[in-house]
């Protein structure tokens, strides 16, 4: 079985989904640690974004492989989050990863959340979740999260949003099947228990 968590970003998807995973006894797939992984990879080869994506090893679980090598706080750095959101616009790193994801998917019961999960990635998933919250809320949220300034990081969410408004993708979009869920104001466990009725139901 997949759960499908899709959103913008800041919209809590990655906290909710490990969350539900761990409720279920699921696997969580970190769709976003993937594109990372390629801007990582990108920054330190060099090369064409695509033909990185294509070629690279990368595993995530606990932690993050990239051809075999722990990089999972080499992703979160602020550089090679700049260099993710440029990469996930190449419609071939996409092309890439999306093979790569599908196949992840393929066996097993996962939780993947990310960005076109519901509409590209795992378009038969069982159960499909949009998480929204206002911007305001998104920037506290991720604010917290890095130790940064507020206005900052809403600064930064709304050139992220702008981004991938124009991009060709779906992320502001809900799949037509998929259950919105506006988390603003919500709770942590509120929103996994909304998430894990669902499933169940």
């Amino acid at each position: 079985m997949v759960i499908a968590i899709d959103g913008p970003a800041g919209a809590g998807k990655s906290t909710v989904a490990r969350a539900v995973a761990q409720r279920l006894g699921f696997t969580y797939l970190d769709t976003g640690a993937m594109y990372r992984a390629v801007a990582l990879a990108t920054s330190e080869r060099g090369g064409e974004p695509a033909d990185v994506a294509a070629a690279v090893d990368i595993e995530v679980g606990e932690k993050v492989l990239l051809d075999g090598r722990d990089v999972t706080s080499a992703i979160r750095e602020p550089h090679v989050s700049a260099g993710a959101s440029s990469v996930a616009a190449d419609p071939g790193v996409r092309a890439a990863l999306v093979r790569k994801q599908q196949a992840i998917v393929r066996h097993g019961d996962w939780v993947a959340e990310g960005r076109d999960i519901g509409s590209v990635v795992a378009p038969d998933a069982k159960v499909k979740v949009f998480l929204t919250a206002s911007p305001e809320e998104r920037a506290r949220r991720r604010a917290a999260e890095l130790g940064a300034d507020q206005g900052q990081v809403l600064a930064a969410l709304e050139r992220r949003d702008a981004q991938d408004a124009s991009a060709d993708r779906t992320v502001h979009e809900a799949a037509p099947d998929a259950t919105p869920l506006d988390t603003t104001g919500m709770s942590l466990d509120q929103v996994v228990e909304k998430i894990v009725e669902l499933a169940r139901s």
